[in-house]
């Protein structure tokens, strides 16, 4: 099969040209002036153009069988409009690329960030979407997108990956969250009550379940959610943590407010010196009272999905490349 996938030099792109150059023919579309020293020695074929350039995207989809779109604005604290000129009016332009070049087969990656914060029983794909950030809402609107595209031919799977981690992972959600923990204060204490649910999945797993929809004609017109087989709760991660760092794991449970006056300083100072942390923000801090728990009970039985990576042994391996690369 001859794939398009877009985003290709980024992490979860990168992982999955890797995987698929062997059995696929991979046209990987990336930005001008991206690093492409991993896709180079795939000989892959490099497409050059920017979801936020409309025109560009013109012809980007001719001569394959199906695209895998990846590409995103992908930030928690970032521009409204660029979320939705890039992750909204971008997947807009594809797709028309696509019906221009007679291509009908879409695998997107969406988040289940787009059906957001879910209680704590498992939350299955066709819960009311109700995202808190709007690179959540730019997602459900992509999906949106696809679905309302379907009379034009489009035979979409939306692939819903909690917070994605592993080896080369950088400024996402767990390279904050694990780096936060390994080499600041954030790791010497639980914000909230530690019995919050928090849900991620080891980028093998993710690689895994974009190949089984892209095997599977099963998976046409459906939405799956991708991640480990289980949610974990703060105290239980951050135990996960402790032992891989080789400390004990904290006791102290602080209060949401507590945190939002510690880390408020934290915050201003980082503005003031052009630089930003996720883990570093009030407005973070409210999800420590939230739960983000996601079945996986549909990816299971119709595509055959089963998570490999374990947290304890996925975070552990994720460690110590971020150790061996010299980020902790």
């Amino acid at each position: 099969m001859r794939l398009l996938v877009t985003g290709a030099s980024g992490f979860l792109g990168g992982h999955l040209c890797e995987a698929l150059s062997g059995k696929h023919e991979i046209m990987a579309m990336v930005r001008k002036g991206s690093d492409t020293s991993l896709l180079t020695p795939l000989g892959v074929e490099l497409r050059c153009c920017d979801l936020a350039d409309p025109g560009s995207l013109e012809g980007v989809a001719r001569n394959v069988d199906a695209v895998v779109h990846l590409a995103a604005y992908y930030t928690f604290t970032g521009d409204k409009e660029r979320y939705r000129r890039i992750n909204v009016e971008g997947t807009r332009a594809l797709l028309r690329s696509m019906i221009g070049s007679g291509v009908t087969r879409i695998v997107y990656c969406s988040s289940t960030e787009a059906l957001g914060p879910t209680g704590a029983e498992p939350a299955g794909e066709d819960r009311t979407p109700a995202p808190v950030y709007e690179y959540g809402r730019s997602k459900a609107q992509g999906e949106e997108l696809l679905r309302e595209q379907a009379s034009n031919g489009i035979e979409h799977t939306v692939i819903r990956p909690s917070g994605i981690y592993g080896p080369r992972n950088l400024e996402d959600i767990s390279y904050w969250f694990i780096t936060a923990f390994g080499g600041s204060v954030m790791g010497r204490f639980v914000v909230g009550d530690g019995r919050r649910l928090l849900q991620f999945v080891h980028v093998d797993d993710v690689v895994q379940g974009f190949r089984l929809a892209l095997e599977n004609p099963r998976s046409i017109g459906r939405t799956y959610h991708i991640s480990d087989s289980r949610a974990y709760t703060y105290d239980e991660i951050y135990s996960i943590l402790a032992e891989i760092f080789g400390r004990k794991p904290p006791r102290l449970h602080v209060p949401v407010p507590v945190a939002k006056a510690l880390v408020a300083p934290v915050e201003v100072l980082n503005r003031l010196r052009g630089r930003d942390s996720f883990m570093f923000r009030m407005s973070t801090m409210d999800t420590f009272r939230e739960d983000r728990n996601y079945s996986i009970e549909r990816a299971r039985k119709e595509l055959g999905y089963s998570p490999r990576w374990p947290l304890p042994e996925g975070l552990a391996a994720t460690v110590q490349w971020y150790r061996e690369n010299h980020y902790l």
